[in-house]
């Protein structure tokens, strides 16, 4: 089994309390009846989640919508789980929604899971999006290192020319330094 698959059937099963319907959830094969999760009035977080994750993973695209915005949510292990998901997903949206949630200064709290999507996925919003995100969090004091760290990552990860400008920005704050100089030494001269 997924490993990431056993930590949110595990995480689930206990905020379901094991339920009767959780038990039915993770066990079912029918793709509709996970699709009718995402969309039935008042079904709980949980089975939303557990739906659209299983989905994702089966590469079926009715859970795209569901699973970005997990991958937006307050929760981090919701955001790693629709993380996991959509990568595996395979649906050509994926890189748009993850730069434009990567992007978004009001929600740049929770920008950290779908930085190291945009990694992952190696699209061709992935640069941009990364470059525009570390450039705001050079500022001083800003107190989202974490996304920070993973964008100067995501950046040597990637290997592109374009990163070198920020990359050698990001060299003058202390927090950033180190992981900067290993992110340019992976992009070529």
């Amino acid at each position: 089994m997924d490993e990431e698959l056993r930590s949110v059937t595990e995480r689930l099963r206990r905020e379901s309390a094991a339920s009767a319907a959780y038990e039915h959830l993770v066990a079912t094969d029918d793709h509709d009846e996970l699709a009718a999760v995402l969309i039935a009035p008042g079904q709980p977080l949980w089975a939303r989640e557990l739906a659209a994750f299983r989905l994702g993973l089966a590469g079926d695209r009715r859970a795209f919508e569901a699973l970005v915005l997990l991958l937006n949510h307050r929760d981090p292990q919701r955001c790693a789980a629709a993380a996991h998901a959509l990568a595996r997903l395979g649906d050509p949206r994926t890189a748009r929604a993850a730069a434009a949630l990567a992007t978004n200064e009001l929600r740049v709290a929770y920008a950290l899971h779908p930085v190291r999507l945009l990694t992952e996925l190696r699209a061709p919003e992935s640069v941009p999006a990364l470059i525009t995100t570390l450039e705001r969090r050079l500022s001083p004091h800003d107190p989202y290192r974490k996304v920070a760290l993973a964008c100067v990552a995501g950046l040597g990860a990637l290997g592109d020319p374009r990163a070198r400008p920020v990359l050698k920005e990001a060299l003058a704050h202390p927090a950033l330094a180190e992981a900067a100089v290993r992110a340019l030494a992976r992009i070529p001269v």
